[in-house]
């Protein structure tokens, strides 16, 4: 087993020596370098490319054009926490990047709710797309893509408000209604998707029952609903649909079966179209439909040697590997396996919770310090009980230490007890995840590739190389964005 360990600041790498730059303050250029995508080899990672200053527009601002026109790109990429907006362009056959905007996202309570608020989301996408602008006019193309499952319902062209949050949990009564229709298990052989109470089946039904869907025409996924404010066009990317819990893992479309069981209208299913699509254009550029959900882009934009593990590494752990085609056997089933869209493949994966356990847990017990002065800490302690992980108790609890509490056989002593413990639970629950994987596969994986916010934390990576036997990977690159201008590059 092996950690991997990305290069340091100022460090230099196997292929092409360059400063590894911090990014900019939210909302800021940044001040630094861009960087590309590169391969790695077992010894190290290759993926960061860092490119001077003056090389943001290799040949616009130094001598003027020289050959064919440079084509830029770009990536709108939104978390539950944040979004970014990202420029790029390819350079000697490789995607290199560079981030212009970046803006605070979060769920608000309304009437006792969790929603998303859509007004604020559009606003900070638009005066992105301004600031992406006026640091490169000849971009030619955007596309966004965001979290799965949440959707916006459609009347007339306009949003029927409000829109809410996965982690609501407006959808526990309606959990048991579904499955008296049609069984999970009848549910699974047709889609293979994972059961989690928020699948957009759940929702959708809830939404049902409270009369919502009458007025309804239509619904848009989160990053369809974006881009239809900006060009017009309703669109239906197939990658994000398949979160949701109702399209056939058979013929890659929506499943009429399921739709008639529940009674959902028709009307509102639409054919669905692939990551590449153009859909319309807004300013000049070109609305393009990348893997527009986030963990399909992140895996699209992996430099990965082979077919290997994956952790996309963020709110959420999304643990798996491709597979040629779903597999919805019961193995699958009962390990809680899903079979999401890829770009040509298929993403054999799991949900874990992610670092939403440690960034609530620093919200609630050490808000102010930093995140390398809690990992130091929790290396120091040894309290070494475990939680799992995947229980719901986590999902959404009013106070983040009283759910650890609940499910200890004493609370630590000292907040850096709370912080040990989560990571450890998390690498135990990835060595579990990869042993389902190699069961219901029948391949043994050598190396885990981590992307995301998560790849950044050493003391994780190395628990989970230790827990996992497996060389670890570590890449902090921002997969997703680089997934999402290959679409639209490549």
């Amino acid at each position: 087993m092996r950690w991997t360990k990305p290069p340091k600041a100022g460090g230099r790498l196997h292929y092409k020596p360059c400063a590894l730059k911090k990014q900019a303050a939210p909302g800021a250029l940044p001040a630094g370098d861009g960087f590309a995508s590169k391969a790695l080899t077992g010894a190290g990672i290759l993926c960061i490319i860092c490119s001077s200053e003056s090389q943001f527009r290799p040949r616009a601002l130094r001598g003027g054009w020289v050959g064919k026109m440079q084509k830029y790109a770009l990536a709108i990429d939104i978390g539950a926490s944040s979004g970014r907006h990202i420029i790029g362009w390819l350079e000697n056959g490789e995607i290199r990047v560079r981030e212009v905007y970046r803006f605070p996202n979060g769920v608000a309570e309304r009437d006792g709710h969790l929603t998303w608020d859509i007004d604020a989301l559009e606003r900070h996408v638009r005066a992105g797309i301004d600031e992406a602008l006026r640091c490169e006019p000849a971009i030619g193309s955007l596309s966004i893509d965001t979290w799965g499952v949440d959707y916006v319902l459609m009347a007339g062209g306009s949003p029927i408000r409000p829109c809410y949050a996965y982690r609501d949990s407006r959808t526990g009564a309606v959990i048991d209604r579904v499955h008296e229709k049609i069984p999970f298990a009848e549910l699974y052989r047709r889609t293979g998707i994972q059961f989690q109470p928020f699948n957009t089946i759940y929702q959708l039904y809830a939404d049902k029952l409270a009369g919502r869907l009458a007025e309804a025409d239509s619904f848009l996924m989160m990053p369809e609903y974006l881009m239809y404010r900006l060009c017009g066009a309703p669109s239906h990317e197939y990658t994000n649909a398949t979160t949701g819990g109702m399209v056939s893992a058979e013929t890659g479309a929506y499943d009429p079966e399921i739709i008639r069981a529940l009674g959902l209208p028709e009307r509102l299913f639409r054919p669905l179209q692939q990551p590449g699509t153009v859909i319309g254009s807004y300013r000049g550029m070109q609305v393009v439909l990348c893997a527009t959900h986030d963990t399909g882009s992140a895996v699209e934009g992996i430099p990965m040697e082979g077919n290997e593990l994956y952790i996309s590494s963020g709110t959420w752990s999304l643990l798996g590997v491709k597979t040629p085609r779903p597999l919805t056997d019961e193995a699958s089933r009962a390990a809680n396996y899903s079979n999401e869209g890829g770009v040509g493949y298929n993403r054999y994966q799991k949900n874990l919770m992610g670092m939403w356990l440690v960034n609530r847990l620093r919200a609630e017990l050490c808000p102010e310090k930093p995140w390398d002065e809690i990992t130091a800490e929790a290396e120091e302690k040894h309290f070494d009980h475990l939680v799992d992980v995947n229980d719901e108790i986590f999902l959404a609890p009013e106070s983040m230490r009283a759910a650890f509490d609940a499910r200890l056989p004493h609370p630590p002593k000292c907040p850096a007890g709370y912080f040990r413990c989560a990571y450890r639970s998390l690498a135990e629950g990835y060595r579990q995840a990869i042993g389902e994987i190699e069961r219901n596969t029948g391949r043994t994986y050598t190396r885990l590739y981590i992307v995301g916010g998560g790849a950044k934390n050493g003391f994780l990576n190395r628990l989970t190389a230790e827990a996992t036997g497996k060389q670890v990977v570590a890449l902090p690159i921002e997969a997703t964005a680089l997934g999402n201008l290959k679409a639209q590059l490549c």
